[in-house]
């Protein structure tokens, strides 16, 4: 059994313990075929534009045939056998109403294909739960978006997950769940609960934009941006941060089918707002039919396909699979849309970078993971050219669900994950992961300095969770930006304290902001600690000029577990309590 697995196992079971996710994973890459009895099925929703592994169903089919192949994929996608799986599936509703109980798993995509939640109905469940280990702290990589659910299991439906799990556009008549089990960590936006949504063990949490009944639990740091009925802030006594409206954001765009034909809808960008934005007439929204995209499939296609498609003008669509890249991805054209389906998986092979934006106005790259490979690459993602200056105030570029990965699913290195060179840029929701389990795992293997590093000038992200990078997590180099959400662990594998120093500092801070930066914003900041081996001593958890200090929000560092002699000395800047295996948590307003 995996040391840390056992770890986790016996700290589950001691009352009162809270304990860090993603410690846990069997080494094995499984790829189970469907089942004979569920292939004709399979066949016959899998005939569309968006690849065989894309079943598109209608309300018209057998509910029973459904229901069997949805349990045969999450079958083969279960943990701890099947998280680092090569599978990709996108499950896709025709509007109606379906009775259903769709379980979730690894590399799961559960879409509605209405121009409102409402139009797609479940009645059941579309839900993540535990399957072994009585936790979901690597529930991970799976979504769910613009549909209905009717729980059918005392009125509540549950979405137990930790990182790369959102829920977008859902509609829960009934009360939402968010725990089975030891959780840590979660991403909603755009969605209504009728009724309560209970947190749990979810250690933290961002919802965006949404509205619920009541919120019930809170564990170390629960924000709440654009949200109705929120619960009262009162830091630190209640894990709390609430900004009553969002910003600037334009919501994820999501796809219909009318009349035979699958069309994109870009919403269009909103300022100052809060709640949902799908019960009420709306207006500036793009559509884009799919005949206006490349569909690439993995078992056609490569970097020099794809390329000639962006050439011609083309936005792309990937299809579920995985994508090896010989040469970047590169995006030059103003208003291309670039997002997959099903998590769709980008691997960059040559040292090259999976996506290259030109700094031009209002891209959109959306739902894709990208893992590094053995040759390491500069940047895993780079959006503008070093030195843009460009503004995109008007027109700005967004991104959403980008999931990033070094380690776990094969050895692979990177200098960083997410480089952002241009300004005005959204981010809506990004994991960037240094794998701590899983294939190719070692500070010496999956080497990887940075997680986001930030160079352009009013850049935005809400859900930044960003975590085990071998230097700091988060570099802030540009003015003016703004992070509503951190959730980060510190790596957890330093070799020694002195090997883990540089110059006269102890450690690597999680989030630094450069020192000639003057105007930076964060709210709801979570750092946390784990070092298994060492004893590593570290100065800082935040690393800021003096003058942006006091614009950073509801801090708070908490020491989970690992060698008992290691401390982080505090929270920011030398100020605020530190946390050692005596002292496990500091809080700082």
């Amino acid at each position: 059994m995996n040391p840390r697995y056992l770890l986790i196992c016996i700290l589950f079971l001691l009352p009162g313990t809270q304990i860090g996710y993603s410690q846990t994973s069997i080494d094995r890459n499984i790829s189970v075929p469907l089942p004979e009895n569920v292939q004709a099925i399979a066949a016959r929703c899998s005939q569309s534009v968006f690849g065989k592994n894309a079943f598109v169903f209608d309300p018209s089919m057998e509910m029973a045939e459904i229901q069997r192949l949805i349990d045969a994929i999450h079958a083969g996608l279960v943990f701890p056998a099947n998280e680092f799986s090569k599978k990709r599936y996108a499950l896709l509703f025709k509007p109606g109403t379906y009775r259903l109980d769709i379980r979730v798993g690894y590399y799961t995509h559960v879409m509605g294909l209405g121009n409102s939640p409402e139009d797609v109905v479940i009645v059941g469940a579309v839900r993540s739960n535990s399957t072994q280990g009585g936790h979901v702290l690597c529930n991970f990589w799976r979504s769910a978006e613009n549909l209905t659910i009717v729980p059918a299991a005392d009125s509540t439906n549950t979405w137990a997950v930790s990182q790369a799990a959102p829920l977008r556009r859902v509609y829960v008549k009934g009360n939402l769940k968010l725990y089975d089990g030891a959780s840590s960590g979660g991403f909603m936006a755009n969605c209504k609960i009728e009724g309560t949504v209970f947190s749990g063990s979810q250690q933290q949490w961002l919802t965006r934009n949404s509205v619920f009944e009541k919120w019930d639990g809170g564990v170390w740091n629960m924000m709440y941006v654009g949200v109705s009925n929120a619960p009262d802030e009162n830091w630190p006594e209640k894990p709390v941060t609430t900004v009553n409206e969002t910003p600037e954001i334009r919501e994820k765009p999501y796809w219909t089918y009318s009349e035979g034909k699958f069309i994109l809808i870009i919403p269009a960008v909103k300022k100052n707002s809060a709640g949902v934005d799908w019960d009420r007439p709306v207006s500036g929204e793009r559509e884009l039919p799919i005949d206006k995209f490349y569909v690439a499939r993995q078992d056609i296609d490569n970097a020099e396909s794809i390329n000639k498609a962006l050439k011609k003008g083309k936005h792309i669509l990937f299809a579920p699979g995985i994508y090896h890249l010989e040469e970047s991805l590169k995006i030059i054209r103003p208003g291309t849309v670039m997002m997959g389906i099903g998590m769709a998986t980008l691997v960059p092979v040559k040292g090259n970078a999976a996506i290259e934006i030109s700094d031009v106005d209002a891209i959109t790259v959306a739902g894709l993971m990208i893992d590094a490979s053995l040759i390491p690459s500069t940047a895993l993602m780079q959006v503008g050219k070093p030195g843009s200056k460009k503004s995109h105030e008007e027109n700005p570029i967004f991104i959403y669900d980008m999931f990033f990965r070094v380690g776990g699913p094969h050895e692979g290195s990177a200098s960083s994950c997410l480089v952002v060179n241009s300004n005005n840029v959204i981010i809506d929701h990004v994991w960037l992961w240094r794998a701590d389990h899983g294939n190719g795992v070692g500070w010496d293997k999956n080497r990887c300095s940075n997680g986001l590093t930030v160079n352009g000038n009013s850049v935005t992200v809400y859900g930044l969770f960003n975590e085990h990078f071998q230097e700091y997590q988060t570099i802030w180099n540009g003015e003016d930006g703004r992070v509503y959400f951190y959730q980060s662990e510190m790596p957890y594998d330093p070799p020694s304290a002195e090997g883990w120093r540089h110059g006269e500092s102890n450690g690597y801070a999680s989030y630094k902001v450069a020192g000639h930066v003057k105007k930076h914003q964060a709210w709801g900041i979570g750092i946390y600690n784990v070092f298994y081996d060492a004893p590593v001593i570290v100065d800082q958890a935040m690393e800021t000029p003096p003058e942006v200090e006091g614009s950073l929000y509801h801090k708070v560092i908490v020491w989970l577990n690992g060698n008992r002699e290691s401390i982080v000395k505090s929270i920011i800047n030398g100020k605020g309590g530190g946390v050692s295996s005596t002292n496990r948590k500091a809080t700082m307003k």
